[in-house]
């Protein structure tokens, strides 16, 4: 290698290191803990390696090789930016997901969750029970989770051998329903263990999420057009 082309390797190792140290300086919570440093140092030795294989091509064409390094360069500080931003990343990427699918909510902290009303008014929350995805309407005046024969279906009951003896007063008349017992029920950070439902006999197009789950919660609340449901 030519005295120009070392000066060139120096000044980007040199450039390199600087580089480092300063998103270091401007983002120290990405290196707080010792995982995070031995992530940096992995970082750094594979992109000296990517370096020394680049030494060939610097030797052939300095400007070339100058040009994939300063991609990789970028690389680099897109990678330890977007690593140090993570939990802005993360909570962003809940709430676009909150607007978009108003049924997976969205984490309100403090082991809360809130969605919002879909166009009908109406709230609709997505749990998994026993291992299964469903989606629920929640109806504060049900007094159980009411399961539609499908869901029930897709848990493992059997409608036609459940004994549907329980009677319950609708907007839509008396209805009947069988009593079950789920494993477990999780919406977001909020996860009960032996939730009482009922699978009802007649066709729904929603199971219910009703006062058996809601009143084992530390609380719910509806303001506005947002329910927030807390553990």
């Amino acid at each position: 290698m030519n005295r120009g082309g070392l000066v060139w390797l120096v000044g980007g190792a040199l450039a390199l290191a600087g580089l480092v140290l300063f998103l270091i300086d401007r983002f120290p919570e990405a290196v707080a803990a010792e995982g995070d440093r031995r992530q940096l140092i992995y970082l750094l030795v594979l992109l000296a390696t990517l370096a020394v294989t680049q030494l060939p091509r610097f030797r052939a064409g300095p400007w070339r090789a100058l040009r994939h390094a300063g991609i990789w360069i970028a690389v680099l500080v897109v990678l330890v930016t977007a690593y140090s931003l993570r939990d802005t990343l993360r909570e962003l990427g809940e709430r676009l997901a909150g607007e978009l699918l108003p049924q997976r909510g969205v984490a309100a902290g403090d082991g809360a969750v809130s969605f919002r009303a879909r166009d009908d008014g109406h709230f609709y929350v997505e749990a998994e029970v026993d291992g299964e995805r469903l989606l629920f309407l929640v109806d504060t005046g049900a007094s159980d989770v009411v399961l539609s024969r499908r869901d029930a279906e897709r848990l493992g009951f059997d409608p036609d051998r459940l004994a549907f003896t329980r009677f319950y007063e609708t907007a839509n008349g008396a209805g009947r329903g069988a009593p079950v017992r789920l494993g477990a029920v999780a919406i977001g950070p909020i996860r009960l263990a032996g939730v009482a439902a009922s699978v009802n006999e007649a066709e729904m197009t929603h199971s219910l999420l009703g006062m058996s789950f809601l009143g084992r919660l530390g609380g719910y609340e509806v303001a506005g057009d947002t329910l927030t449901l807390r553990r």
